[in-house]
């Protein structure tokens, strides 16, 4: 069984509250849980946000979806995905953020595929170099190894971050990547800043209405498509 855990909180730093910021109509998160849902080989989404009372909006929201909502740490995130993740039977954990609205379900599934393909511990499309849009990012993590990584792990950075226990440890983990054959590693799709945020309306604005299930190459091919990853 495939979990996918996608960590949400409203205090951003940079963008407080960007989870629940319109867009077409509906809060940013909501519009991810619609792409997400699209994913094949997800078996169940849990949303994994914090006890601190500034989520109670987004859990509200949330379980309106229909979605399974746990609630744990502010800061120790890999402690909250390791509450999220004791779920019976789940076998892998898909890692997701909920600053990714315009996730690609097909590489999704391609990451999944090749996770249990190779038999890794760990599978990213960021292993090494970098050749997908920021905001397209996905993680599986065998499960008991998750589990590990949050009994063991000391370092803040790998306790906020979820995986850098898991794969900096590559004499420790068999670690796999998916890659593309040409770089889109340049192009932001990711919503930190108001600048992403314009980005990602402007998208589904022009896109949404005629396809709900618009593609990441109909993303690369639009006009608007000047998002950067700053140098």
């Amino acid at each position: 069984m495939n979990l996918a855990i996608l960590q949400a909180r409203m205090t951003s730093s940079r963008l407080p509250g960007k989870v629940m910021a319109p867009v077409l109509g509906e809060p940013m998160i909501g519009r991810q849980v619609e792409r997400l849902r699209r994913a094949r080989r997800i078996d169940m989404l849990v949303v994994a946000t914090s006890v601190d009372p500034t989520d109670d909006p987004l859990t509200a929201y949330i379980e309106r979806l229909g979605v399974p909502v746990y609630r744990g740490p502010l800061d120790d995130v890999l402690e909250r995905f390791r509450g999220a993740a004791l779920m019976p039977g789940a076998d892998a954990v898909v890692r997701l953020t909920a600053d990714c609205p315009l996730a690609d379900p097909g590489l999704i599934d391609q990451v999944i595929e090749h996770h249990h393909a190779v038999g890794a511990d760990y599978t990213s499309n960021t292993l090494g170099t970098r050749t997908y849009p920021h905001g397209l990012d996905a993680e599986v993590i065998r499960t008991q190894v998750l589990l590990d990584a949050a009994e063991l792990a000391a370092d803040p950075y790998e306790r906020e971050h979820v995986t850098p226990y898991i794969y900096r440890r590559p004499q420790t983990y068999k670690l796999a990547g998916v890659a593309r054959h040409d770089s889109w590693a340049a192009l932001r799709w990711t919503v930190d800043l108001p600048e992403d945020l314009v980005f990602v309306r402007e998208v589904y604005a022009k896109l949404y209405p005629f396809d709900p299930a618009f593609t990441s190459e109909a993303i690369a091919a639009l006009p608007v498509n000047t998002a950067r990853v700053p140098a």
